[in-house]
């Protein structure tokens, strides 16, 4: 691979590390901890988010009527995603293992923990659960499907794409037909950098 290709994603590792640093350092200033992949808040600031929920019957009355009329439409798409999440998740179970693909943690994807915060009423906690849920079901499905692409096909595409996913730096290029039969079966099972 190219050297300042590998740089570029050395700076990017490090980035992305510093930011999940600075994140983790808002523990300390809204004064929470984890626990067993529980969240627990110091007592005082308990009782200041409770000040700040908004209760049922205002956060209604308050929402666009467009709003609530869509809600129905927002959550019918929890159904294929269900069947989506149940599919891939079986696909992996079954596939991975033939292959030799190391299999996806769900866990680390899919997370709920916004129930924990009391300034949200049961309307609000109920749809950060159906968006961590999509969220986290998209982001699971697209490590499964890199890691699948990185077995099958581990070319970079000719034109330029959106987002890269995690197993794109270890693809070969576009129209490099040598290294490709060279190096197919080498890349198909590096998966090293994987825990």
């Amino acid at each position: 691979m190219n050297s300042n290709i590998d740089e570029l994603l050395a700076k990017i590792k490090s980035l992305e590390q510093d930011l999940i640093e600075e994140i983790q350092s808002q523990q300390q200033v809204f004064a929470y901890e984890i626990k067993q992949k529980r969240i627990y808040f110091e007592k005082q600031i308990i009782q200041q988010h409770k000040h700040y929920v908004q209760q049922l019957f205002d956060y209604l009355k308050n929402s666009p009527t467009k709003h609530i009329l869509s809600a129905p439409i927002v959550w019918v798409v929890l159904i294929p995603t269900l069947f989506l999440d149940i599919s891939v998740t079986l696909f992996q179970a079954i596939c991975f293992p033939i292959y030799g693909i190391p299999k996806v943690n769900r866990t680390e994807y899919i997370v709920f923990d916004r129930q924990y915060l009391n300034y949200l009423n049961i309307i609000e906690k109920m749809n950060c659960a159906y968006c961590s849920y999509f969220n986290g079901v998209i982001a699971y499905i697209q490590e499964i499907a890199a890691r699948t692409e990185q077995f099958w096909c581990p070319i970079k595409h000719a034109r330029r794409i959106s987002s890269l996913h995690s197993r794109y730096q270890n693809f070969m290029d576009y129209g490099d037909a040598k290294s490709y039969r060279q190096h197919k079966e080498q890349i198909r099972k590096n998966f090293k950098d994987i825990k």
